[in-house]
């Protein structure tokens, strides 16, 4: 198969959450199959309800500073399927995910011909085996391998990585994980095992708990970041853990929620080099802190000298801080909301979050199957703030000349941008349309 080629065929094999499968069965007869690629290298598994991806990012930037051969696994993608999957920094290339899409597709299918599959392994699976088999062939010393829902069942889960991040824990997918922290906690924290180091982010009593349980049987010491960077209200911040100082540090993510996901990447840093012996210096953590970015997660573009800001907040944690972030920075600039999100999230609760920041609010839907009808976003947004600013276009391309034609007749003596959020699937299909404007 060719890029093309691989790409329809995994997408053939339906949504990666509505047609996920529970169960690690499947993924784990995969990798033997392909002789256990996973075993070639360490790996930390990044598990939590928020922060897991820029946890990730900040992670592979204190790595790649020190020269350490990495390879990373991150979800969902925005543009291009290969986002994915990176190599010492850099996207697996559409060639070599071609190669191993294919590989991983034969082997499948020649599993379910000898019986040992019931049928072929999900898109979820599939990616997860093609990653980690690239990275295998790569000859990486660390992969870094971002939990894609949940953890008890998830792909990522069978690779068995001996190092554990838990980022804080919040309300998602309460479908598949559990109406309750207690029951979302419980799913997260199970991919801890008695062979594992454990990194605990700041988190609810309730979800604490239950994690430390886990811990407790495992038998597992974790640590716990119950600390935080001091001034928080600076542009420049410290952290101090219980083994060093690393002051005046200017994150490379924007937000004050990416704190606490710097303090967990510096934790995991800092197993990686007591109990694993890796070569990290104070100043190379703090150099990969600095130099981090993460597409989709408060990114700015600039666009015939309008401003736009993308923000995957897809839930009600992600709202709240996106929230505190303009209330903090952009209180008194106008901003044009473009809002989509997937039908199963708590749409309300995020709609009372976000849309009274809005001076007018965009209502669209994205392509994939699981997103929310603008009309049904429309009586939610009716019920939040007045209808005269609510706006209900289908299309995202219509969505985003209307939000520039708004956000151009604007005074100039007044800030003011474009918000595009609720879900990094809408944020993705954006800035594919924006780029495609561009080159015209």
């Amino acid at each position: 198969m060719n890029f093309e080629e691989s790409l329809l065929y995994l997408l053939s094999l339906g949504n990666e959450v509505s047609a996920m499968k529970l169960g690690l069965d499947n993924i784990r007869i995969l990798l033997a199959a392909l002789n256990t690629p996973e075993k070639n290298y360490l790996k930390i598994q990044i598990a939590g309800t928020n922060g897991k991806g820029s946890t990730c990012a900040f992670l592979e930037a204190i790595c790649l500073s020190a020269n350490i051969k990495t390879g990373m696994t991150t979800s969902p993608h925005l543009i291009s399927i290969t986002e994915r999957i990176r190599i010492n920094g850099e996207e697996i290339s559409e060639e070599d995910f071609a190669r191993q899409a294919t590989l991983i597709k034969k082997t499948s299918e020649k599993l379910v011909e000898e019986k040992r599959l019931e049928t072929v392994p999900t898109f979820f699976e599939q990616v997860t085996a093609i990653a980690l088999n690239a990275f295998a062939e790569a000859k990486i010393e660390l992969a870094i391998l971002e939990t894609g829902l949940g953890g008890r069942f998830d792909a990522t889960t069978a690779a068995n990585a001996e190092i554990i991040g838990i980022t804080p824990i919040d309300f998602d997918h309460e479908r598949i994980l559990g109406n309750t922290l207690v029951e979302i906690a419980a799913e997260k924290a199970a991919i801890i095992r008695a062979d594992t180091r454990v990194v605990i982010s700041s988190q609810p009593k309730e979800a604490l708990d239950v994690i430390l349980e886990h811990c407790r049987k495992a038998k597992v010491l974790p640590i716990v970041n119950d600390w935080q960077p001091f001034p928080e209200d600076s542009p420049e911040i410290s952290f101090k853990t219980q083994k060093k100082f690393y002051p005046n540090v200017r994150l490379g993510l924007e937000g004050e929620h990416q704190n606490q996901n710097a303090c967990v990447a510096i934790s995991l840093a800092e197993v990686l080099i007591e109990d694993f012996k890796f070569d990290i210096s104070k100043k190379q953590v703090i150099e990969g802190l600095e130099k981090t970015n993460h597409k989709g997660r408060l990114e700015w573009w600039s666009r015939n000298e309008i401003e736009i800001l993308f923000d995957g907040a897809h839930n009600a944690a992600g709202a709240r801080a996106l929230k505190s972030y303009l209330e903090k920075f952009f209180a008194e600039s106008k901003i044009t909301l473009i809002f989509g999100a997937m039908k199963d999230k708590n749409l309300f609760e995020i709609a009372e979050i976000l849309f009274p920041l809005a001076e007018n609010l965009i209502l669209t839907k994205s392509c994939n199957p699981r997103s929310a009808e603008v009309e049904e976003l429309q009586k939610i947004a009716e019920k939040v703030i007045d209808k005269s600013k609510v706006f209900s276009v289908a299309d995202v391309s219509v969505a985003i000349d209307s939000a520039k034609e708004i956000t151009s007749t604007y005074s100039a003596t007044k800030h003011s941008f474009i918000c595009i959020t609720g879900s990094l699937y809408l944020v993705g299909e954006a800035q594919k349309i924006l780029k495609s404007q561009s080159k015209i």
